[in-house]
């Protein structure tokens, strides 16, 4: 299953969300607390389809859910223009789904170096922003692996989208390397599994350096050789022996091939498994008229790959450590 209509749901959802704290940046731990005894709650075929997606994930790599209760276009305020939220907005629809969903799955987690080290963020065009950034609007944002560098790089990535942009032109492209693996020749695989790559960091990781070079050591495959984790960045993924950047060449030409993309409209919930997949975002064109694309992202650790240790709540907020 990867889409998963909610429509029937609506009711239950709005009433699950009545039940949480209507100020989430007042006390985020409190919030996502309640939002985790209320996850409990959810409707039994949601809860369902969630708990067989986080044990097993699925051939596409993303869940959607879809028809998710949202605010309608007038009563939500204007697209954001800066971050991070003011610590007093109430809470919106999605926030409340990115919760109760989030916490179903895991623990939401903020990045110290990251948005301020809060846990939600708003997702917005802005002018100028670096071609890296979620912020960028008209250029692709290239095929990314989210924090592939990171040592507590999430589990999943979730996109809650509000407002959709005008045009309904923007698209979310996830390649799953289930799908792809196939793709690639026995020799480029064998190369790429459980071979650590020199792999630059996104800005906000960098310290303030302008270009620290390659910090990180990224395995592009790792895990069961028939069944591999994937761990990609086309633009900070930066390979020097002349065989592994071969080897990332036939990574890169096999998820384009496998490539998905799927058009968030307000109420949907994009889960992407961020072990087994890379993602981008295609262009749009902003108006600047406060009713742009207006996405809330968060990010979920889990038990696998050593995301935590003991003791973690959801709402913490960890350190840049790169991997090495």
């Amino acid at each position: 299953m990867t889409v998963v209509d909610c429509t029937a749901f609506a009711g239950e959802l709005r009433a699950l969300t009545a039940q949480l704290p209507q100020v989430p940046r007042a006390d985020i731990h409190a919030f996502l607390n309640s939002a985790g005894s209320a996850a409990a709650d959810l409707p039994a075929a949601l809860a369902t389809a969630l708990d067989s997606f986080n044990a097993e994930g699925n051939h596409d790599g993303y869940l959607l859910l879809r028809g998710l209760p949202v605010e309608d276009d007038e009563a939500l305020p204007p697209t954001p223009t800066s971050t991070p939220a003011p610590e007093d907005r109430k809470l919106l629809t999605m926030e409340a789904m990115l919760g109760l969903v989030g916490r179903r799955l895991g623990l939401h987690t903020g990045y110290k170096e990251l948005r301020s080290a809060t846990v939600y963020h708003d997702v917005y065009p802005s002018p100028n922003a670096h071609h890296l950034s979620s912020e960028t609007s008209e250029t692709l944002l290239e095929f990314h692996t989210e924090m592939a560098y990171h040592h507590l790089q999430p589990n999943y990535v979730m996109l809650a989208c509000s407002r959709a942009d005008h045009e309904r032109k923007a698209a979310t492209q996830v390649a799953s390397v289930r799908k792809a693996l196939p793709l690639i020749d026995a020799e480029a695989r064998k190369r790429l599994q459980d071979r650590k790559m020199p792999c630059c960091v996104d800005v906000a990781f960098r310290g303030g350096v302008p270009d620290p070079g390659a910090i990180a050591q990224v395995k592009p495959l790792y895990g069961n050789p028939d069944d591999p984790f994937l761990g990609y960045d086309r633009e900070l993924l930066a390979p020097t022996d002349p065989d592994d950047v071969a080897a990332v060449a036939a990574l890169s030409k096999a998820l384009d091939e496998v490539t998905e993309s799927v058009y968030l409209t307000p109420g949907d919930l994009l889960i992407v498994d961020n072990f087994r997949t890379t993602h981008a975002r295609t262009p749009f064109t902003p108006r600047w008229d406060g009713r742009d694309r207006w996405l809330h992202r968060v990010y979920i650790r889990t038990e696998r790959n050593g995301q935590l240790s003991g003791g973690e709540r959801a709402g913490d907020v960890v350190a840049f450590s790169p991997r090495r």
